[in-house]
């Protein structure tokens, strides 16, 4: 080819890169726009519907301050008795927001539940759990002192709990042996009390539909109480099933026919309890167990020893007291008595809880 055509073979070349590389970065700049576009209309649409679901829970606890019988805490005292939300006071964070402990004027502990500005289920939690455990009243249930709602900040106070949640025990191997197989069973009668009470003695019948071992706390006597309603969901008395499209919890507690179907009752509550009895019992978690020997998970290595006459080696610790062992027995059979009548709709799903307490 003579230079001269070469040459302007190049410069053609040249051009249609040029040409291509301008019309790729129009193209980019113009879908830059209206993607940032896109994202600023879903954000100002975010939060304009979150701004409103504020406002709304704002007059529907307004309207309800009488009736709920609540205290109603200020800003300005939570600020300072949680030195304004300092680090060295945090004691957790979930998908509500984080946890705070915190000194009144008056030196009562308490800790306070902060929803995150970020949460996206915590305005509907909010509400609920207000609406719910201000109504509660039991021992065995974590007490609602008030909550705060001021500005964009909504907070709910409970009693402080000094010795946390159980699963920091239950699933520590050195927290574990301080906590015998006497204050276990303990525990374990006390989140059954609780239980029932939710399902049959309170004014409303409750389901909780989160019962896990993070949701049970201990006081400073080690006495457990069920926490947590963000979730619950109430019945009227002669209703016995409810069904949700949105199923929430945690899995690993989940009754079967929640986890698949959405279909939850007082026995998805009974089933959950199961769950935590196994894992005081054994200290090891139901999600994640595993055995060196086989890969069952931990409801079916419980069956597999019962059903070999070995129930006591899925015990945690070990007992120096014969009379502990009749107790230890009873608990991992009300628990393979729960997995046998799961699906039989006519057992009543309470009475191993009751046999529990009246053992």
């Amino acid at each position: 080819m003579p230079a001269s055509e070469l040459g302007e073979a190049k410069k053609e070349l040249k051009t249609r890169v040029v040409v291509i590389i301008a019309v790729a970065i129009v193209v980019a700049i113009v879908s830059g726009m209206f993607i940032i576009a896109y994202l600023i209309c879903k954000s100002r649409t975010k939060f304009k519907e979150k701004m409103e679901n504020s406002v709304i829970i704002d007059r529907r606890i307004e309207s309800q301050k009488e009736e709920l019988e609540l205290p109603f805490f200020d800003l300005a005292t939570i600020e300072k008795a949680t030195d304004n939300f300092s680090s060295k006071y945090k004691l957790g964070e979930g998908g509500f927001g984080p946890v705070y402990k915190g000194t009144l004027i008056d030196g009562q502990e308490i800790a306070v539940k902060r929803l995150s500005q970020s949460s996206g289920q915590g305005l509907n939690e909010f509400i609920n759990e207000v609406q719910l455990i201000a109504k509660l009243q039991h021992r065995n249930l974590v007490r609602l002192l008030g909550c705060c709602i001021e500005a964009e900040e909504k907070m709910l106070i409970y009693e402080y709990m000094a010795n946390k949640s159980l699963d920091s025990f239950i699933f520590d191997q050195a927290r574990g042996k301080i906590l015998p197989w006497s204050r276990r069973f303990h525990i374990i009668n006390g989140i059954a009390r609780g239980l029932l009470y939710l399902h049959e003695d309170s004014r409303l019948r409750i389901i909780h539909r989160d019962l896990k071992a993070s949701n049970v706390l201990l006081d400073s006597e080690m006495n457990p109480k069920i926490s947590d309603f963000g979730l619950a969901r109430t019945f009227e008395k002669n209703q016995t099933e409810g069904n949700t499209n949105r199923v929430v919890g945690t899995y690993g507690y989940m009754a079967p026919e929640y986890a698949i179907d959405g279909l939850f009752s007082i026995k998805s509550d009974v089933f959950s309890f199961g769950i935590l009895l196994l894992e005081i019992i054994s200290g090891k978690k139901n999600r994640g167990f595993y055995h060196p020997n086989h890969s069952l998970n931990l409801i079916g290595h419980a069956w597999k020893l019962w059903r070999e006459g070995r129930p006591l080696e899925l015990i945690d610790m070990c007992s120096d007291d014969p009379c502990t062992l009749p107790e230890m027995l009873r608990c991992i059979h009300e628990k393979i008595h729960l997995m046998q009548i799961h699906h039989r709709a006519s057992i009543n799903y309470l009475q191993p809880m009751r046999c529990l307490l009246h053992y």
